[in-house]
């Protein structure tokens, strides 16, 4: 297997097809940060009255923890290539677990939230609850992604497992990175 990767001529079509994914949803999420700062310039307040600013500390930890599943993922990658099936697993399963942590808390306060303000209340509201929806979504693709190349290794690692293993750390790397530029952007506002 790791024989074959090395004789392959271009990089696998996964490759290419999640690079093209991220650079899509990269252009996307820019966007929405784009606009968010273009209501942010032109309001008088930011957030508007009666709209609680959103809090610091527990955010900036949920998003270093999702930031440090990165390691795992990238130590998964590395472990397929070697053909290491039982560590590519562990790592794995090791960064499921935080991701799926963080967006099982996240859900619960996305949901909090809106019981304190709605979505539709004004231009604040429904780019906030857009970022942080994006953000949550591009959360649950990973980790549903994550589940399923588990599922695939349960029955070993070959090429294909292999190309999957690196287009889902590439993934989440970019979620991670994406979490943490929606998370500084919505906290803007405290700084």
């Amino acid at each position: 297997m790791t024989a074959y990767a090395a004789r392959r001529g271009g990089l696998p079509a996964g490759w290419w097809g999640m690079l093209m994914l991220i650079a899509s949803e990269g252009t996307l999420l820019m966007c929405l940060v784009a606009t968010y700062w273009y209501l942010r310039v032109r309001a008088v307040h930011w957030p508007p009255a009666g709209i609680p600013e959103p809090r610091v500390v527990v955010p900036m930890v949920l998003a270093g923890m999702l930031l440090l599943t990165s390691v795992p993922m990238w130590l998964a990658s590395r472990a397929s290539r070697d053909g290491r099936l039982a560590a590519t697993r562990v790592m794995l399963l090791l960064a499921l677990v935080v991701q799926a942590g963080y967006l099982a808390y996240e859900i619960k306060d996305f949901g909090d939230q809106l019981g304190t303000f709605g979505v539709a209340r004004n231009a604040y509201s429904s780019i906030y609850y857009t970022l942080l929806g994006a953000d949550h979504a591009h959360v649950a693709i990973g980790i549903l992604f994550s589940v399923w190349l588990l599922w695939k290794l349960a029955r070993g690692l070959t090429t294909y497992r292999l190309n999957a293993t690196q287009a889902i750390t590439w993934y989440w790397h970019f979620v991670n990175a994406l979490t943490v530029i929606v998370i500084l952007v919505l906290l803007s506002v405290r700084m």
